[in-house]
């Protein structure tokens, strides 16, 4: 298969969604496993709100930048490979704790892994596919947060059903072990802005003209602290709603695994598909729709959220759970897109980790540690109800997140690349 065809590009973009999904099957299987570990350690919500975010928050964050830094310089396809391998490794890990201090430091391991399995694949699609077709691309690719959620929580739920919770991390990180060594080999590296045009600068830029460029585009900082609002409830339910609806509604863990696999697959999977065909079609005509698509999304979830948590498990509260489901990953395609755009093709890999940085901080960092820590201080007055109300109340951030969306939008004609204007 020629490295240039239409056939081989789609392959590449399969396999790199692939490892994303094996990314989200490694970073949220925790949540549904977290029933199981707290029955056997005992750990409060706080503990677990912390091993499920900032555990895996810490390094994933600290580290990004500078491989982000390092993949405009080197091969981004052995970047990736080596952090497969590394995260697989420390999921497999995570299998063998015996505490909180090693399951701890195996959930930093998954972290310093993951750092180098995101940026670098978002630079790879953007000189793999033009701009007429690149937010659908990365959206596709996006599709691995959705589906990798929804296999997480179904193989965690049957696993931990049938076996135990550490079966569970050691049979996911040797499926990462495995394909490792059949990435690197079937995935070529592409010369950098090939689907730019001949005017693509061919050299890396130094890291403070990457700062310089990037303090100089408002809409960048607005769009990176949007997503991150939105991610703090997004993270944050990935890890808490298993949990809730175990107490709130009496589920069993396999019961909650099916129904989150079935949110995340339909409502997920279409949210991100419809994010990246609007981004495309509307970015097109004006760079304000990447940074209004999400806004408008962010603030249809809220009722959603409200009328859901309130009802009765049934029908009704399935559909209502599904809509935000959906909503809440419409962003990806457009951001990402923009991101891309906002800066010189020597700048993406660099620009796409300093947004992740900033995106998981927050959202990883805090969201899973807040819904917890609010949960835990609720519990004396609400019993097992405390984290049905920790959850509404964050909410909230879905509000902020559209603001700071709305202001993204007024700067992005200004501040997108001309090049990419002319497209």
């Amino acid at each position: 298969m020629q490295k240039t065809s239409p056939n081989y590009r789609l392959y590449v973009l399969l396999v790199l969604t692939v490892v994303y999904t094996l990314n989200f099957i490694d970073r949220v299987v925790l949540g549904i496993l977290m029933g199981p570990i707290k029955a056997e350690f005992h750990f409060t919500d706080t503990q677990l709100g912390l091993l499920g975010g900032t555990a895996f928050a810490l390094f994933y964050t600290g580290l990004g930048v500078p491989i982000g830094w390092l993949a405009d310089r080197v091969s981004r396809v052995w970047i990736m490979t080596a952090a497969l391998a590394c995260w697989s490794a420390f999921t497999a890990a995570s299998g063998c704790a015996r505490g909180f201090a090693s399951l701890f430091a195996a959930r930093l391991g998954v972290g310093v892994g993951e750092a180098g399995g995101v940026a670098p694949a978002y630079a790879l699609i953007a000189d793999y596919f033009p701009r007429s077709v690149r937010a659908r691309a990365l959206g596709f690719y996006s599709m691995g947060i959705p589906v990798g959620s929804a296999l997480g929580f179904l193989f965690g739920g049957y696993i931990a059903t049938n076996f135990n919770w550490r079966t569970a991390f050691i049979a996911l990180g040797a499926a990462g072990l495995v394909l490792a060594p059949l990435f690197r080999a079937t995935v070529a590296e592409p010369t950098r802005g090939a689907t730019d045009g001949p005017r693509a600068p061919a050299p890396a830029i130094p890291l403070r003209a990457v700062w310089t460029h990037l303090a100089a585009k408002p809409s960048f900082w607005l769009l990176s602290l949007a997503a991150s609002c939105g991610s703090i409830m997004g993270y944050g339910l990935l890890l808490w709603l298993p949990s809730f609806f175990v107490r709130s509604y009496g589920l069993t863990v396999l019961q909650v695994s099916r129904l989150l696999g079935a949110l995340l697959l339909v409502g997920g999977v279409a949210g991100t598909a419809l994010g990246g065909y609007l981004a495309d079609r509307l970015g097109v005509r004006s760079p304000r729709a990447y940074a209004l698509i999400p806004a408008v999304a962010f603030l249809c979830i809220l009722p959603c959220y409200l009328v859901a948590t309130s009802l009765p498990m049934g029908t009704p509260a399935f559909l209502f759970y599904l809509v935000p489901t959906a909503l809440q990953l419409v962003w990806l395609g457009p951001v990402i897109t923009a991101i891309q755009h906002l800066v010189p093709v020597t700048m993406r890999s660099l620009a796409s980790a300093v947004f992740l940085f900033i995106n998981n901080l927050i959202g990883l960092g805090l969201g899973p540690y807040l819904i917890g820590s609010v949960s835990d201080q609720l519990r004396a007055r609400f019993g097992a109800e405390s984290l049905r109300y920790a959850i509404v109340g964050g909410t909230g951030f879905y509000l902020i997140a559209a603001a700071l969306f709305v202001a993204a939008s007024v700067r992005l004609p200004r501040d997108t690349e001309a090049r990419e204007r002319r497209a």
